[in-house]
């Protein structure tokens, strides 16, 4: 029998069906896999027993012949998404201990399609990071390396425990939560496919919040199919969000397989920017030219507020996340600190945060309070607000003469451990190409087109009109089938 944690979520699905094998030999298999990559240190809260449970309700149902899609197949969840009776803890100290008693509408619909929660998957602290090296729990670790290296790389971040578990085999599909490019970033670096949806089109509700109006929940898979299965199951209309949007949800795996002749591809001029390296700028090349040579017609499109994204980015979202982070104060859930005698209520505020976040978040919360404080409002805050305005203008000009643009997904390839770690703004500039999305909204995915010359994974990602997945799976369907990208990593862990 084929090695069952290398099948796609497609080739498990119908193999189930086949009764090739059961949903708990399929599980076994994964929690072998992840049992013997402790190295990695993608899973930081691995479920065993309850999956192996959820896997026998699934092979119940399958023997009945009417199961949905992903019934039976193992997944990872990042540490993100509430998950009933599973520590959830963003990967920070201060909710050390939290158990939730609740899923989050996201792992609530996966249960219900019969999916397997192998368990929970590391990240960067309440996901603020690029390298996944600001979690409480240590680095996720790559499960690639350069060429003649030993040096351990990034799987990216804040999803890093997504793209390593999903890149080395220990799940067939992991949730990632995308605020500046966190899903697409980390595939992009481990050879995997992200998919950030549209802002509203999947629930936020039970899943820790950093910038409210940016947060979106989206799949890390094997192949762009394996996305599309993945997304509708979890998509779709949420009362309990107010953020949702109540837009039907169509079958995105029905969509692919058709001809792009005639489709129009935006290629932004502002994207060539300093520091680009030579090998993206070839990929981006040559990806370009095979979607021509699949009949679609490239277009020169310019998106001039483009070099502004990153300054308001990075506003907006820290002054959310200081929001946000405000109900974290070690009275009604997570770390308490102990007091000292005579200490009050502000003493416990303080103490609580001091010990329990880490060096990234009270950069962020620091500058987001500042952005938001008296005098500073109008200078930062509102500024950042009315550039967003302008970029997502900027897009919806674009998208009046194409169908879908195609930029790089990262300016280069994967870093090592350490390598950013002492200068935030280099870290920052990992979003370059992907915050732009984030701040208008739109649907934008990333999928491996080629190596670098270190022998690592470099990812391109196509963006997208509003609410039009379908068209943008079908379009990156044929960048992967035309990449013939096919590479994995060499097991050393």
């Amino acid at each position: 029998m084929t090695d069952l944690t290398k099948l796609t979520l497609a080739e498990a699905r119908d193999g189930l069906r086949r009764k090739d094998f059961r949903a708990v030999e399929l599980t076994e298999a994964h929690n072998a896999a992840v049992a013997g990559a402790k190295a990695l240190n993608a899973y930081v809260h691995p479920t065993p027993e309850s999956a192996l449970a959820m896997a026998e309700a699934a092979d119940a149902r399958l023997s009945e012949g009417e199961a949905p899609d992903l019934c039976g197949l193992p997944i990872g969840v990042k540490d993100l998404f509430a998950v009933e009776g599973v520590p959830t803890q963003a990967a920070s100290r201060i909710l050390e201990g939290f158990l939730p008693p609740y899923d989050s509408t996201v792992t609530a619909k996966l249960r219900a399609a019969g999916a397997v929660f192998l368990g929970k998957l590391n990240m960067d602290e309440f996901a603020m990071g690029s390298s996944n090296e600001t979690s409480v729990y240590g680095p996720a670790i790559s499960p690639w390396r350069r060429k003649g290296e030993t040096k351990p790389l990034t799987p990216g971040g804040s999803s890093g425990g997504s793209s390593a578990a999903v890149s080395a085999d220990l799940a067939l599909a992991a949730l990632g939560t995308d605020t500046g490019g966190s899903i697409r970033q980390p595939a992009a670096l481990t050879g995997i496919v992200g998919l950030k949806p549209t802002y509203g089109r999947v629930s936020r509700w039970g899943v820790v919040a950093f910038a409210s109006s940016l947060d979106q929940a989206g799949p890390m898979t094997k192949t762009v199919r394996d996305a599309a299965i993945f997304l509708k199951a979890f998509a779709g209309f949420d009362p309990k969000d107010s953020t949702s949007a109540e837009i039907s949800v169509p079958d995105y795996e029905a969509a692919l397989g058709g001809s792009i002749r005639g489709k129009r591809i935006g290629i932004p001029k502002e994207y060539r920017v300093d520091g680009l390296s030579g090998e993206v700028q070839s990929l981006w090349d040559h990806g370009a030219l095979k979607l021509r040579e699949a009949g679609a017609e490239l277009v020169e499109v310019s998106l001039p507020h483009t070099k502004y994204a990153l300054a308001a980015y990075y506003i907006v979202a820290p002054a959310e996340a200081s929001s946000n982070l405000a109900r974290y104060d070690g009275v009604r859930y997570g770390r308490r600190a102990k007091l000292a005698q005579g200490d009050g209520i502000a003493d416990l505020y303080e103490k609580t945060r001091a010990e329990g976040f880490g060096r990234e978040v009270r950069r962020r919360v620091m500058i987001g309070a500042y952005a938001l404080s008296a005098g500073f409002y109008d200078a930062y805050y509102l500024r950042a607000q009315k550039v967003r305005a302008l970029i997502k203008r900027d897009f919806d000009e674009a998208f009046k003469q194409v169908d879908a643009i195609l930029t790089p997904t990262t300016p280069s390839p994967a870093f090592g451990l350490g390598e950013k770690t002492n200068d935030p703004v280099a870290m920052y500039l990992e979003d370059v190409f992907t915050v732009p999305v984030n701040l208008a909204g739109l649907p934008a995915v990333s999928l491996p087109a080629g190596l670098a010359q270190q022998g690592t994974p470099l990812g391109l990602q196509l963006i997208g009109r509003p609410f039009d997945e379908s068209g943008l799976l079908a379009l990156a369907e044929v960048l992967e089938r035309d990449s013939e990208f096919s590479a994995k990593p060499a097991r050393w862990w």
